[in-house]
């Protein structure tokens, strides 16, 4: 029962993502007619950091809700077998499979939104662009979610941020999705989803930097923990 819920959040929340972003641009471009000017950018980037929380919190609502792949695959590591199971055979498939549909419908209600994020380098420097980036992002996530377990907005206000800079860092290079089950959908629309540059730069280096960002954590975190309560056991 909650591994259904949790799929059909998956999905609602995976088609609604590939929809806020384009509809956030078109309302600073058609509706106030900023276009590219700094203020139309500033807006871009207030409304940004204001659906990243809206979308934090129906993650909240729905109990572990996402529609971010590497958000699923970081905790599935870290839980038991079946949660890996469960994330890797449902969850996943299933935000690709809500990314593709919203951003069908998405090109056929408004055809001028064009096809989404491209590469704009080698595959190289792509891959290691979309790696360095998720290797922050999900390092930043862990650290909020172990220091500051209870702080909702503090801890989304930090992510949202922390999102948007590193989007900005490499918007120009690989879109800076950080997201693969959204690049998923757009590259499906375009019909190059199972090329060589599509597969390694926004799916194998995200997923091969977040276990990265996991293991690391892990070991860089544990031995500072036990070194505090090693030294307050000493002080008792």
């Amino acid at each position: 029962m909650v591994g259904a819920r949790l799929i059909v959040s998956d999905f609602v929340l995976s088609f609604m993502w590939v929809w806020v972003g384009v509809l956030a641009k078109m309302f600073v471009v058609k509706v106030l007619g900023l276009g590219h000017e700094p203020l139309g950018e500033v807006i871009k980037c207030g409304l940004s950091i204001v659906y990243m929380f809206l979308f934090a919190f129906l993650g909240k609502v729905t109990h572990g809700g996402a529609y971010n792949p590497l958000t699923v695959l970081s905790s599935a590591i870290s839980g038991d077998f079946s949660q890996f199971l469960l994330t890797v055979g449902a969850r996943i498939p299933i935000q690709v499979l809500g990314s593709i549909y919203g951003v069908r419908l998405l090109i056929e209600t408004f055809p001028e939104v064009g096809l989404g994020p491209r590469l704009n380098v080698n595959i190289h420097h792509g891959a290691l662009t979309e790696g360095v980036l998720t290797f922050a992002i999900v390092f930043i996530s862990l650290g909020l979610a172990r220091n500051i377990p209870g702080s909702f907005y503090i801890k989304t206000w930090i992510s949202s941020v922390s999102k948007l800079a590193l989007h900005i860092l490499g918007s120009d290079l690989t879109g800076g999705c950080m997201n693969p089950a959204a690049v998923m959908g757009w590259a499906y629309a375009r019909g190059d989803h199972i090329t060589k540059e599509h597969i390694l730069v926004y799916w194998l280096a995200p997923v091969e930097a977040t276990l990265l960002a996991v293991w690391t954590f892990k070991l860089v975190v544990r031995p500072l923990t036990e070194k505090k309560k090693d030294s307050k056991s000493k002080s008792e």
